[in-house]
């Protein structure tokens, strides 16, 4: 556990998504809570997922807004750097090239592309006024190219931390190779049963779980784990298992763990979408501990 990287057991309190709650998605400026602004925002950070490469456009542009974006200079900015050997992605995801759909040598340069025709096809305004389920966001992302069922998924979850949409995080999930892989583990037969019944099953009975194995497990505040939550948990259950019990193999028969834990400097100050309403048991919190 000290030598690997794990993720939280809640998808919301990872760093890299605090990040994107507090400083992208809920940034203290009127003009970044426009509908367009948030969606552009939200997704231009995913694409990469990374806060240096974020802080990197800071720098660079100012306030990252989709007003006076300009892909010759987002272009520029992110070529020169990984030209001088910066990495621009974060290793949590693969992401397909798009050059079959856009055309350019550079990756990032087809998926600002594809950031371009998200914006072009007002999906912002679009999930804002009908305020979709998650399953309708997810079918609406994945029909763009070089984004998969995965990748699709998670970005719904993470424009559901905004105000455009207002989905619940238990009514649709899809889960990643890293989760097929875990379910593989644990269950040697489902059945007629589906890997996302699995997961739905599993978000169900944890109560029941953590009493039968006397886990005296907490809550985000009283939130219980939701699917993205169990979906991750099976991922990262696949990842302790390549090392712990490297006999038990999942479906893709990997057998190591890629990303090793760096301690990160900083504390992270918890907050949360201000609708899930535990903000301020938070602040609590932290006020009794100090």
């Amino acid at each position: 556990m000290r030598r690997y990287k794990f993720t939280n057991a809640y998808r919301a309190s990872d760093r890299v998504s605090q990040y994107l709650i507090r400083n992208i998605i809920y940034a203290d400026d009127p003009v970044l809570q426009q509908p367009e602004e948030i969606f552009f925002r939200t997704i231009l950070f995913k694409l990469f997922n990374k806060i240096a490469t974020w802080e990197l456009l800071e720098r660079e542009v100012g306030s990252v807004r989709w007003i006076d974006y300009s892909f010759d200079r987002y272009n520029t900015i992110l070529t020169r750097a990984m030209e001088a050997g910066t990495r621009i992605y974060s290793a949590a995801y693969i992401m397909a090239s798009g050059q079959s759909a856009f055309g350019h040598a550079r990756k990032h340069a087809n998926h600002l592309c594809l950031l371009e025709k998200m914006m072009a096809d007002r999906l912002a305004d679009r999930f804002f006024q009908t305020k979709p389920g998650l399953d309708e966001v997810y079918e609406a992302i994945l029909g763009y190219p070089a984004i998969g069922p995965f990748l699709a998924y998670q970005y719904a979850v993470d424009l559901n931390y905004g105000p455009l949409l207002d989905a619940s995080e238990d009514e649709f999930v899809m889960p990643g190779p890293g989760a097929h892989d875990g379910i593989a583990k644990c269950f040697s037969d489902l059945g007629d049963f589906t890997p996302q019944d699995v997961i739905h099953w599993t978000r169900d009975r944890q109560h029941e779980e953590f009493a039968r194995l006397g886990l005296d497990f907490a809550t985000l505040w009283g939130r219980d784990l939701t699917l993205i939550d169990c979906q991750n948990l099976y991922c990262e259950t696949d990842k302790y298992a390549r090392v712990v019990h490297p006999e038990i193999r999942g479906r893709s028969d990997r057998t190591r763990i890629k990303q090793m834990y760096r301690v990160t400097p900083g504390p992270i100050h918890y907050w949360y979408p201000p609708k899930w309403g535990i903000n301020d048991k938070v602040e609590a919190w932290v006020a009794a501990k100090a």
